[in-house]
């Protein structure tokens, strides 16, 4: 059986991301609080940095939400490329879902993200087949 893990932040209501969420904005108005115990926060703890090692270490492939690769709704904008840069910290395929189709996107380090608009099950069927 392959490893398959689900990493999410979530608050106790509910929330992934604050509300507005834009281009300069990616988490939203303070959704970076939600994702804090990972990225840096000094409050962090042990335990918390065993779960970020853990939780964050190399896989051969990811599935996201269109949501998470950026705030564009509708149509894309054939110029936004992920919150990330030209990097990003994935270094392995990335499998988007979305209703609108898109060309894959190449990026440096191994990432590509792949736009997937045959569902959830379609995309993590495609991240399983890649990953080996």
């Amino acid at each position: 059986m392959p490893d398959t893990t689900c990493h999410m932040s979530i608050s106790l209501d509910g929330f992934v991301a604050g509300p507005d969420q834009s281009r300069e904005n990616p988490l939203g108005r303070r959704g970076s609080e939600i994702h804090a115990w990972h990225l840096g926060d000094e409050r962090a703890n042990d335990a918390d940095a065993t779960a970020t090692d853990w939780l964050m270490r190399p896989r051969g492939a990811y599935v996201m939400g269109r949501n998470m690769f950026g705030p564009i709704r509708g149509e894309w904008d054939e110029e936004w490329r992920g919150w990330w840069g030209p990097e990003p910290p994935y270094h392995a395929p990335i499998f988007v879902l979305t209703h609108h189709a898109h060309k894959p996107i190449e990026m440096e380090g191994g990432t590509t993200f792949h736009f997937v608009t045959g569902g959830f099950d379609a995309a993590y069927a495609q991240a399983r087949e890649t990953a080996g």
